[in-house]
């Protein structure tokens, strides 16, 4: 419900909206875990109208961008995200542009940063793509408007990244961690084996409770995800645990559960069942992720199976999914991915073999028509021989 002309709500995911009306018409929306919370972020917001006022007074590339980054996008981003921007910014972009011959944002500077990054082969070729992604981003937002801003921004050229094929795990291998899990007194392993065989990501795997579990349909829903990011705030934690909604609009999901699941998840309950409580821990305060990811990396070592990290659980339930013939689409929406071409280019190796048994079976086609048009072929001789 609304709190009256403050244009506040609460969403169904828990979450607070807050709805700010720009003068183009449009709303500027901002997110927070409480009512007090979004309240203070629009109140932030309409304060921060005067800086962006001089936002474009400002001649130094490196204040333009430190604003960009303590304005509008630290509130628009999870905190995850903002903390990928926050972490390029500081490490690349604003130490290159705070150098005096880099001073302004020009055609030469811009150039010549990307030509740096796009050459530095001591930084990987994903991270690469994804320093020059946001130092796009943030290009955009401040020449906003500006008649240069369209041939600057063709500058900014990503590197093409080589696809790699994906860790899998074998058959052998993931029936291994699945019985040292089901064996483990640790009950939280469980949620190993459950994102065996529901493909979910760590983060929505912690961030599951109870109410998530249908147990008349036989599904769960997917609405939050759980990450530890960097707390910005000082005199308080390095890192703090947040919950929030999943990484798209089509990760928020409902998957269907195997009986056996069900049945699994239930007897290995921690403590009792509490709707609000969340499943791996049996408390209202979600499990930590690097906790997952450490018992994870023991369970491997402990069953001497090379190491990989937690998310090749993701690809072995998606490869397993392509060898059984589910077709790509469904595969897609139980993963939760944007759209269909994401899931083709990250499991193209797996439809390789799909398309190989496709071409097998023209193969027997053949064989087949082949045998039955040679029997055709001799009996009509041997009639005719009988004449």
């Amino acid at each position: 419900m609304s709190r009256r002309g403050e244009n506040i709500y609460k969403r169904k995911d828990g979450r607070w909206e807050g709805r700010i009306l720009r003068q183009n018409g449009k709303y500027q929306y901002l997110y927070a875990k409480s009512y007090r919370e979004v309240k203070e972020k629009m109140k932030y917001f309409h304060e921060n109208k005067v800086e962006k006022k001089q936002f474009k007074n400002l001649s130094k590339a490196s204040e333009l961008f430190d604003l960009w980054l303590k304005g509008d996008v630290s509130h628009q981003v999870k905190p995850s995200t903002y903390e990928s921007y926050h972490s390029c910014m500081h490490k690349y972009v604003i130490p290159f542009f705070q150098k005096n011959e880099n001073a302004q944002i020009t055609v030469d500077s811009v150039r010549a940063f990307v030509r740096l990054i796009r050459e530095n082969t001591s930084i990987g070729e994903a991270s690469r793509k994804k320093i020059l992604t946001i130092f796009k981003i943030a290009l955009k937002e401040i020449l906003k408007d500006l008649p240069m801003s369209h041939s600057i921004l063709e500058l900014v050229q990503f590197p093409k990244i080589e696809e790699k094929e994906v860790q899998v795990f074998s058959m052998k291998e993931q029936r291994m961690i699945e019985h040292a899990a089901l064996n483990r007194e640790d009950k939280r392993a469980i949620g190993i084996v459950l994102c065996f065989y529901t493909g979910i990501r760590l983060g929505e795997l912690c961030a599951l409770k109870w109410s998530d579990i249908d147990t008349e349909s036989g599904t769960m829903s997917i609405t939050r995800t759980v990450s530890r990011t960097r707390n910005f705030e000082d005199g308080k934690n390095k890192t703090v645990l947040f919950v929030g909604t999943p990484k798209s609009k089509k990760s928020m999901r409902r998957i269907p559960l195997p009986t056996f699941l069900l049945k699994v998840v239930r007897e290995n309950r921690i403590g009792y069942i509490n709707e609000n409580h969340y499943i791996f821990s049996g408390k209202n305060v979600p499990v930590d992720p690097r906790y997952y990811q450490k018992l994870f990396k023991r369970m491997l070592l402990e069953s001497k199976i090379p190491e990989r990290k937690f998310h090749a659980i993701r690809h072995t339930f998606a490869t397993r999914a392509l060898e059984l013939g589910v077709d790509i689409k469904t595969l897609s929406e139980i993963l939760g991915h944007s759209n269909v071409s994401i899931t083709l280019n990250v499991y193209a190796h797996s439809l390789m073999e799909h398309k190989r048994a496709a071409i097998d079976k023209f193969n027997t086609i053949y064989l087949m028509n082949k045998d039955k048009a040679s029997f055709t072929v001799n009996s009509t001789v041997q009639k005719v021989s009988n004449i």
